[in-house]
């Protein structure tokens, strides 16, 4: 149906899913009883920090470490259905292992992929030293692991942030090491990205070439009411509908502070964002500035930085793609989500033969492949396209 490859712009390797000794068989003697572990407990074995926090089922569903339930998730049952969590439960940790998870891209039809880690689970652990040594152990470990085919797989480094200075140091590491990308979570009560000392991540980036993602999580949420399965389920659909476009904080924060105009080579992904919700948000931008804030330190239209700098990824996301004139095809990137409950493998060839089958040619290349082959380094040639193309 289309002459390219395709590249999946979001992807996951969570904590629930590594070797289950990874961290303490890495860390320095002075910090192995204080890293995460897997443990047998009534429920099955489970991964929890040195402070007893639960940090998910070993193999378990999603970020969170799940457990995986039949007719609870379609999605989810679609993945079961091709093994995935009978493989896990089993110890094989085909998310985790580069040559079964190319296999399962191959199942989706996708030539490239990046991956995302684990700072959802890392942040939970809150001890500073801990946290820093097990993103630095986790990065080690994603570099070993594109190494096993560099051209159809990137990985996203993990980047500690109880200090920018910290954090620039990190990405410098691992822009060595060869990593295409680094990621700093959004999370509730952390410095504001429109703060100066966030200069030196920025200028660390900008020096590396290594663009920087903000994966969604959504806000911060009052857990208080939820008081039985109800209250639980209802709370859960209202975060689902719109936890993608808590991210206009992070776009407006990072463009009104003016990083993308001192540091023009520095690239900013918000992970998993959706893309619907974009025009509103530049036009809002645009007419703020117009209207009162142009004393900041932007020489061009907040729209202007985010064609020029800025990317979103999205997995399905009709709105946004009848919106793409306005988006921008150059500022999109397809995604499938893999293997998370609420992503699309292994239908992915369907669900864009779907969504973006009618789109022109040039635009239809940009979102599945060029725009992230571009900016993660993958091969611009047609090698792969018969296995890419939807059967």
């Amino acid at each position: 149906m289309w002459n390219h490859p395709v590249i999946s712009a979001d992807g996951h390797i969570d904590l629930p899913c590594l070797p289950p000794t990874l961290f303490v068989d890495n860390a320095p003697a002075s910090l192995k009883h204080k890293m995460p572990k897997v443990v047998d407990t009534p429920e099955g074995q489970m991964w929890v920090s040195h402070q007893g926090t639960n940090l998910g089922l070993a193999g378990g569903m999603g970020s969170a470490g799940r457990p995986y339930i039949p007719g609870q998730i379609y999605r989810a049952d679609r993945m079961a259905a091709e093994g995935l969590y009978d493989d896990l439960r089993k110890g094989i940790l085909r998310t985790a292992t580069p040559a079964l998870r190319l296999r399962d891209q191959d199942r989706d039809g996708v030539a490239g992929e990046v991956i995302y880690g684990i700072l959802g689970a890392a942040f939970r652990l809150r001890d500073a030293e801990v946290v820093a040594t097990v993103v630095r152990i986790y990065n080690d470990f994603a570099a070993d692991f594109c190494k096993a085919c560099p051209e159809r797989l990137v990985a996203i480094a993990c980047l500690p942030t109880f200090s920018p200075g910290q954090a620039a140091e990190e990405l410098r590491r691992c822009a060595r090491m060869g990593l295409k990308g680094a990621e700093i979570p959004v999370s509730p009560g952390m410095m504001p990205l429109w703060h100066h000392d966030w200069n030196p991540l920025w200028e660390a980036a900008h020096d590396c070439g290594i663009p920087v993602h903000f994966h969604t999580i959504g806000p911060k949420q009052d857990l208080t009411w939820l008081t039985d399965h109800r209250s639980r389920r209802l709370w859960l659909a209202t975060l689902l509908a719109g936890f993608q476009i808590s991210m206009v904080d992070a776009m407006a924060a990072i463009i009104y502070s003016g990083a993308l105009e001192r540091y023009p080579n520095l690239k900013i992904v918000l992970g998993e964002a959706g893309i619907g919700w974009i025009p509103y948000a530049l036009e809002r931008l645009d007419y703020e500035w117009e209207d009162q804030f142009k004393d900041l330190d932007l020489k061009m239209k907040p729209s202007e930085y985010w064609y020029r700098q800025m990317y979103a990824t999205y997995q399905q996301d009709q709105a946004g793609i009848d919106q793409i004139a306005k988006i921008g095809a150059d500022n999109v990137m397809w995604g499938s989500d893999f293997p998370h409950p609420d992503g699309i493998w292994p239908d992915s060839m369907e669900f864009l033969q779907r969504q973006v089958g009618h789109l022109a040619e040039e635009q239809r290349r940009k979102i599945l492949y060029e725009n992230a082959a571009k900016l993660y380094g993958f091969p611009l040639h047609q090698s792969s396209a018969d296995s890419a193309r939807p059967h």
